[in-house]
């Protein structure tokens, strides 16, 4: 089992039913030293406003989110679903666990 920390979309238990079939579970954690920023996507019927966390210079500022425990198989479909803005890297999250993490791909 992977885990993947999620601050936006997909802590939607719609979200996840859509993507999954099933809702993740999961543990509240923090992602240090990376603040949220504003994003617009163009989706099908028009512009749709999301946030995307990217990384800051002090190393105490924190995103809120859940740690899901999630499979290798339901990961790859998560990559398809996020858009080309985002890009996914592992990180430590303050609680010592090692997630993968959506953040800015610049």
């Amino acid at each position: 089992m992977e885990k993947l920390f999620s601050y936006g979309t997909l802590r939607s238990k719609q979200i996840q039913m859509q993507l999954f079939s099933k809702i993740l579970t999961g543990n509240p954690d923090q992602l240090l030293g990376h603040k949220l920023k504003s994003l617009q996507i163009e989706e099908e019927f028009g512009m749709a406003d999301y946030v995307v966390a990217v990384p800051t210079v002090d190393s105490s500022d924190p995103i809120h989110g859940i740690a899901y425990n999630i499979s290798a198989s339901d990961l790859a479909k998560v990559d398809i679903f996020e858009s080309n803005a985002y890009k996914r890297v592992q990180v430590e999250l303050k609680s010592g666990a090692v997630a993968w993490v959506y953040i800015e791909n610049k």
